[in-house]
C-alpha cells in the first residue's frame, strides 16, 4: 500500500501537464490577485495610453501611432480602451489586460524553453518568471511594454517550431503555419515599445545558426521557404508602423535621441558604466524607481541570481565543448540584443523596464543551471550503496522531490512578501504612482454635477494639448480628457495663469 502511493505520488508529481497548470495558477495568482488595490494610485504614463484609447473608441478614430508625450504606439492604447469603454475608469480595468500579457508570456516561456531544451529545464524556467518580482510588477501595471516579451517569446516559439520541422518530410503544411503564426506574433511585436525595434538582429541569429547547422539541400530550401512566410506575415503586420514612421520619421526616434549616449559629451565612458550598471542589476543593485522595483533590490532574488550566473557558465562551457552550441548562441545572442536599448541610453540606470526584453533569456539559463543543480543533489543523495531495507531509494526519492519542492514553495512565499508585503505596504509606492491623483479624480466625481469644477494644475509635465502631463490621471478618473467630456461633466483645466478666470461659485482643486 505504502510502495502504491509513494508511485503515485511520484507519477503526480512528475507529470509536465499537472506541474504546468501550478506554474500556471500561481503566475494567474501573483499578477491579479488583489489587482484592484496595487498597484495604488494610476500613473501618468498609464492614464495616457487609457485617454488616447477611450477617446479611440468613441470617436472611431483609431491610430497606429498616438504622438503625445513623445508617442507610444498604438496596440496598447486601442486594446485597452474598449475595455474601459465597456467596464468603466477604473485603474485596475488597463492592468488586468496586462496581468493577462504577463501571464501568457510565463505559458510561452514555457513552450519556447521546451523547443531549445528538456521539460525540465522549461517548468523550472516558467516557474522562476512566475515566481519574479520583476516580472510580477510589470504584469500588474498599464504599460504597454509587457506586450513586448509576450509577443517576442510567441514569435521566436513559433520561428523554432517551424525550423525544426523543416526537417521532416511530412510537415510542410505544419512548418507552413508555424511560420505564418511566427510572423504574426512577431509583427505585433512592433507595435509594442521602442526596444523591440533591436529584434530583427536576434531573428537573424537564429535564422544562420539553423542555415549553417543544416547543409542538406531539401532542409534549406524548407528554411528558406519558412523564413520567406515568416518574413511575410511580419511585414504584413508591421507594415502600417513603418509607413506611418516613412510619413513621420521625427516619431521613429521620440525621446531617443534626447538620451542617447551618443549624445553625451564621452560616450565611450558612459557605455561602458552603462554595460556594468545593467550587468549588476541582476545580483547587485537593481532599478532606483519605486514604480519599476523595490528601489535598488536585484531585478533577481539572490538564489536565482546565482542560478542565472551557473546558466551562463554552462552555456560557455557547452559552447566551448560544441554541446547545444545553436541553443545557446540563440540565448546569449537575445540577450545581447536586448541590453542595447538599455545600455545606449542615459537615463536613470539601471532602468527595469528598459531592460524587459532580457527577461526570457535570463530565466532560461537560470532554469538551466536550476536542474544542473538539481541533478548534482539527486545523484549524490540516490546513487548510494543499495540500502538493506525495501523501497529506501523510493524514500529517498520521496525525500527529495519534497525537499526540492519546499524549496520551490519559498520562492512563491518570497515573491509575495516582496510584491504585497514588503513593496505594497512601503509609504514610498503611493507616490511612484500619483495616488494622491487619484484621490483628486475620485474626488471630484463625487461633487454635483452642475456644480462647475476647476482644476488648477501646477504641476509640470509634457504638454499635452496645452495641459502638463500629470492631468491626464484626474481626466482618466473622471472621463473628461476631450472638451466634450469637459464640458458635460463640467470639469474644467486651467493653469495658474489662468486662475482668475475662476468663478466666485466654482469648486477648485490643486494639481500639484
Amino acid at each position: 500500500m505504502i510502495q502504491a502511493t509513494a508511485i503515485m505520488m511520484q507519477k503526480i508529481i512528475k507529470n509536465p501537464f499537472f506541474l504546468l497548470a501550478i506554474v500556471f495558477i500561481v503566475a494567474s495568482f501573483l499578477r491579479f490577485y488583489q489587482i484592484a488595490e496595487l498597484p495604488p494610485g494610476f500613473y501618468p504614463d498609464e492614464a495616457m495610453y487609457a485617454n488616447n484609447g477611450v477617446e479611440a473608441w468613441e470617436t472611431g478614430h483609431f491610430k497606429i501611432f498616438y504622438p503625445e508625450n513623445f508617442g507610444r504606439e498604438g496596440l496598447w492604447p486601442n486594446i485597452i480602451g474598449f475595455f474601459i469603454v465597456k467596464f468603466g475608469h477604473e485603474p485596475w480595468i488597463p492592468r488586468s489586460i496586462a496581468a493577462i500579457f504577463g501571464t501568457l508570456t510565463v505559458l510561452g516561456i514555457y513552450f519556447l524553453t521546451k523547443e531549445l531544451f528538456l521539460k525540465k529545464i522549461a517548468l523550472l524556467a516558467s516557474f522562476l518568471v512566475a515566481t519574479s518580482f520583476w516580472h510580477i510588477n510589470f504584469s500588474r501595471i498599464g504599460f504597454r511594454a509587457i506586450m513586448a516579451p509576450f509577443f517576442l517569446v510567441w514569435g521566436v516559439y513559433f520561428l523554432l517550431l517551424a525550423l525544426r520541422k523543416a526537417k521532416d518530410q511530412k510537415s510542410s503544411i505544419f512548418c507552413f503555419l508555424s511560420s505564418i503564426f511566427s510572423g504574426l506574433f512577431y509583427g505585433l511585436g512592433f507595435h509594442t515599445y521602442i526596444a523591440y525595434r533591436a529584434t530583427p538582429l536576434l531573428i537573424l541569429i537564429i535564422l544562420f545558426s539553423y542555415w549553417f547547422q543544416n547543409k542538406e539541400k531539401l532542409i534549406r530550401k524548407k528554411i528558406l521557404l519558412s523564413t520567406f512566410y515568416f518574413l511575410f506575415s511580419t511585414i504584413i503586420v508591421a507594415a502600417p508602423l513603418l509607413f506611418y514612421f516613412l510619413q513621420n520619421p521625427r516619431d521613429f526616434f521620440g525621446r531617443t535621441s534626447q538620451i542617447s549616449v551618443f549624445s553625451s559629451p564621452t560616450p565611450i565612458k558612459d557605455l561602458g558604466i552603462n554595460i556594468l550598471k545593467t550587468a549588476g542589476m541582476f545580483n547587485f543593485i537593481g532599478d532606483e524607481n519605486w514604480r519599476h522595483n523595490y528601489a535598488g533590490r536585484p531585478e533577481l532574488f539572490w538564489p536565482v541570481g546565482i542560478l542565472f550566473l551557473l546558466g551562463i557558465f554552462l552555456g560557455i562551457k557547452s559552447m566551448l565543448k560544441r554541446i547545444q552550441k545553436r541553443e545557446y548562441a540563440i540565448l546569449f545572442g537575445w540577450l545581447i540584443v536586448a541590453i542595447l536599448p538599455v545600455i545606449i541610453s542615459n537615463e536613470s540606470l539601471p532602468h527595469a523596464l528598459r531592460a524587459l526584453l532580457m527577461i526570457p533569456p535570463v530565466f532560461i539559463l537560470a532554469g538551466v543551471g536550476g536542474l544542473w543543480f538539481y541533478e548534482k543533489i539527486k545523484s549524490s543523495i540516490l546513487n548510494r550503496e543499495t540500502d538493506a531495507k525495501p523501497y529506501a531509494k523510493l524514500t529517498r526519492k520521496i525525500f527529495l522531490f519534497s525537499i526540492f519542492y519546499f524549496l520551490l514553495s519559498i520562492l512563491v512565499f518570497e515573491a509575495y512578501y516582496v510584491y504585497f508585503i514588503k513593496w505594497g505596504q512601503n509609504p514610498n509606492v503611493p507616490g511612484a504612482f500619483s495616488a494622491n491623483y487619484v484621490g483628486i479624480g475620485r474626488q471630484l466625481n463625487t461633487q454635483p454635477k452642475a456644480l462647475p469644477k476647476y482644476v488648477v494644475v501646477e504641476a509640470r509635465g509634457a504638454d499635452v494639448r496645452g495641459l502638463p502631463m500629470p492631468t491626464q490621471t484626474v481626466m482618466f478618473i473622471t472621463d473628461t480628457f476631450t472638451p466634450e467630456k469637459q464640458e458635460e461633466k463640467n470639469i474644467f483645466y486651467v493653469l495658474p495663469e489662468q486662475i482668475n478666470q475662476i468663478p466666485e461659485n466654482g469648486y477648485t482643486v490643486i494639481l500639484k
